[in-house]
């Protein structure tokens, strides 16, 4: 199984590409000069980023408020920068997974993809699993929690009606029977 792993990058972000109703979500990573990208669903990113505050809660909340865990992201490492550039994705993300590393107080997010794998002892019909590790703090849990719904809620504004989300030529709304919101 090919892991890319990052222990402490220098930075771990949500952000989309491209215009609002048409944009491409990743995760990335950077340490040094080392940069990957991997694409995901929005609905991924939401997900990942309400988990990953339920975590760190759940983790403060066990520990009876002595966990090494803060309650918002310090300001220091709030990131609203663009992704960098050339976004490359390395692969598509299935599944991920979370965890929390209680001796060395880190967040480990998993994200993996089943892809047709070049390893002899798969074989060229079984799936070979990318998978990309990261393990950050959880100061910079919490900063990449705030980032990625801030980048979800960019998108675009939804219907007064309905809630389902307008095109800049409006929308066709349930609410309105089918006519043009």
């Amino acid at each position: 199984m090919p892991v890319i792993s990052y222990d402490l990058p220098e930075r771990f972000v949500a952000g989309a590409v491209g215009r609002p109703g048409d944009r491409a979500f990743y995760l990335q990573a950077r340490s040094g000069r080392r940069v990957t990208s991997v694409g995901l669903e929005k609905f991924q990113v939401t997900l990942l980023a309400e988990r990953l505050e339920e975590l760190l809660d759940e983790v403060l909340r066990r520990s009876g408020g002595d966990a090494p865990v803060p309650a918002v992201a310090p300001s220091e490492l709030r990131d609203d920068g663009p992704l960098e550039q050339p976004v490359e994705e390395e692969f598509r993300v299935g599944t991920m997974a979370l965890a929390w590393d209680p001796e060395e107080h880190r967040v480990v997010i998993e994200a993996q993809e089943v892809t047709e794998g070049e390893d002899p002892e798969v074989g060229e019909d079984d799936p070979a699993i990318v998978v990309l590790r990261v393990r950050i703090s959880p100061e910079q849990a919490r900063a990449f929690t705030e980032r990625a719904l801030k980048v979800v809620s960019a998108g675009r504004p939804p219907c007064p009606l309905c809630g389902l989300p307008l095109d800049a030529e409006g929308h066709v709304c349930p609410r309105q029977n089918g006519y043009l919101g």
